[in-house]
């Protein structure tokens, strides 16, 4: 008889865990609390490390590891001006699993990881970029549609999932955004993924860092709210990012108006004018998490959070959307004996 234990074996595997679930990494959220309470219930903990420098990140893994003694990852944005450093810290402190994101990663990071036998994962947006990462040696892919909160790509997982899951065997996929519910994810492993990425969810988890202010926004949020940021001008090419609608939102308008100025009176280059954006990201999303301003602190959010109605503990989480895959497989198996 079919059991979800059936779809787990693969994604399980690869990542060392109990479920096929790792966490999305979120800046000042996703923190050793967080992550080693992810792992400790059986899924994959993954630090975000978009705002920390190599000595910040040292000390998360060091005192992650005091919390946990199961495997956990680290994301690591491509973007980040001292990204080599952050790759060594990762070697020299014997991560387990390393994701990139903010772009795509060279074949010489990813080789550099294997070589010092760290697993590598990285997002792929379509087809062509999947077949490319495979072929430079990465270990796994993440389809994240643009359900997701933070930062996004224009796509649905569900067209992603059809465009790319067909074509690539080769290596673990795990699917992301908008992941609340157990049912939805079984959909997915039913059809080749090996396990999927969940963020919003674990938010308002009791072993969250995060505000209490920050948690209330998203108990009363419906998918509506999330909406995707608004990019002025293609002369700034910006990454989207879908958040809560606040007045962080209209800063975030006029940032990229000041921007342009700047870039247009020869004050600033279009790479340092893109990494200026993501350092206000990361310094409006602290005001929201850590501070509780969510008025003018970032809200960032994927769809999912009208799916987040109470405070719950990590573990709790977890089982319940176990426990929703087990129930739909029942339910499954029941109505096919019928037909028969």
């Amino acid at each position: 008889m079919e059991t979800v234990d059936n779809y787990f074996q693969r994604g399980s595997e690869f990542l060392g865990t109990k479920y096929p679930i790792m966490g999305g990494a979120m800046t000042w959220v996703s923190e050793s609390n967080l992550v080693s309470a992810i792992s400790n219930a059986g899924g994959l903990g993954v630090l975000a490390c978009g705002s920390m420098d190599a000595q910040k990140l040292r000390n998360e893994i060091i005192t992650t590891k005091k919390k946990t003694t199961h495997p956990f990852g680290v994301n690591l944005i491509l973007l980040h001006p001292e990204i080599n450093s952050l790759i060594d810290c990762c070697i020299s402190e014997k991560v387990e699993i390393v994701v990139f994101a903010g772009g795509f990663p060279k074949k010489s990071q990813i080789e550099i990881l294997k070589k010092h036998h760290i697993k590598t994962v990285c997002f792929a947006t379509t087809l062509a970029i999947a077949k490319k990462m495979v072929s430079n040696g990465i270990d796994a892919l993440i389809l994240e549609g643009n359900e997701a909160g933070g930062h996004i790509g224009p796509v649905s997982v569900n067209v992603l999932v059809q465009e790319i899951l067909p074509h690539i065997r080769e290596v673990p996929i795990f699917v992301a955004g908008g992941m609340g519910r157990g049912e939805i994810i079984l959909k997915f492993l039913q059809l080749g993924a090996s396990g999927c990425q969940i963020g919003t969810r674990f938010v308002c988890s009791n072993e969250s860092i995060a505000h209490q202010n920050f948690k209330d926004i998203f108990l009363k949020s419906e998918a509506r709210n999330a909406q995707v940021s608004i990019a002025l001008d293609e002369r700034l090419p910006v990454i989207p990012v879908r958040a809560i609608e606040n007045k962080a939102t209209q800063e975030f308008l006029e940032k990229q108006k000041d921007l342009l100025k700047s870039i247009e009176d020869g004050k600033v280059s279009l790479k340092d004018a893109q990494l200026s954006i993501e350092h206000f990201w990361a310094g409006s999303l602290k005001k929201a998490v850590i501070d509780g301003d969510v008025e003018k602190g970032s809200l960032m959010a994927g769809q999912s959070v009208s799916l987040v109605k109470k405070i719950q503990s990590v573990e709790e989480i977890l089982l319940e959307i176990i426990q929703q895959m087990e129930s739909q497989v029942s339910f499954e198996q029941k109505g096919f004996d019928n037909v028969r």
